[in-house]
This record gives structure tokens, sequence and C-alpha cells, in this order.
């Protein structure tokens, strides 16, 4: 049976993460609040911004700053996008 969780982002009950994406509470967290929906449409707009502004995961403000955008990304705050990136039609 699916895990459901009551996702932050979208307000609604809807399938939940199999495991939590990392370790610690920050993972416990997402693991507890977001769905499987929006942690893969977060990895995908996570994508964009590290190839866009050329990040590296070595470098610790780099990953504090998508560890900010993470949380407007799935709090529905205005968050940063990829420059020149138009969002499909659904």
């Amino acid at each position: 049976m699916t895990r459901t969780v009551h996702c932050r982002k979208y307000d609604k009950k809807l399938p939940g993460l199999p495991v939590p994406p990392y370790p610690g509470p920050k993972g416990q967290e997402i693991y507890q609040s977001v769905s499987q929906q929006a942690w893969s449409e977060w990895q995908s707009q996570q994508t964009m911004l590290i190839n866009e502004k050329q990040l590296s995961m070595a470098n610790a403000e780099h990953r504090k700053y998508l560890q900010q955008e993470m949380d407007k990304f799935l709090s529905n705050e205005d968050y940063d996008q990829a420059e020149g990136y138009v969002p499909q039609d659904s």
C-alpha cells in the first residue's frame, strides 16, 4: 500500500516518498510533509538551477542557496528559476 502525506506544496493528500531524501531532521521533515510529485518537480527545478547557474555541490554557499530555494519551492513561495525557462502548458 502506498504511503500518503498531506503535501505542503499542493495542500492535499498525495503519495509520499518511499524513504527520506537525505539524512537528518530536514530529510525527515520532507519525508513527512512532501509528496513524491512535489519532490520530483523540485529535483527537475534543482537540476535546472545547478546547470543554469553553474553551481558546484562542493561549494557550501551553493548548497545553502539550493536549500533555501528548495524550501521556497516546496512552500509555494517565490523561488529562482532558470533564466529564459518557459514552462510547458499543462
